[in-house]
């Protein structure tokens, strides 16, 4: 599995590279297919970032990431 840095991750947030991605436990997951994150946004959250501290404030569980496939791994 690939590895990315926080720099390469933040690329991904659906203006600078088509793909939107977002770090969760030091996973990387890739939510351009999802409606609810268009043009790299979902409520106040940017893609390209590692959102797992954020996590706390969502109406959802983190089973919400088990419909989006795993990209990689985020380097510390």
């Amino acid at each position: 599995m690939n590895s990315y840095t926080k720099q390469q991750l933040a690329l991904r947030n659906g203006q600078d590279k088509p793909e939107i991605w977002i770090a969760y436990k030091g996973m990387i997951y890739d939510v351009s297919n999802s409606r609810l994150w268009k043009n790299g946004k979902h409520y106040e959250h940017w893609a390209g970032q590692d959102l797992t501290e954020e996590l706390t404030d969502a109406p959802h569980t983190e089973k919400v990431f088990e419909k989006f496939d795993i990209v990689g791994h985020l380097k510390e």
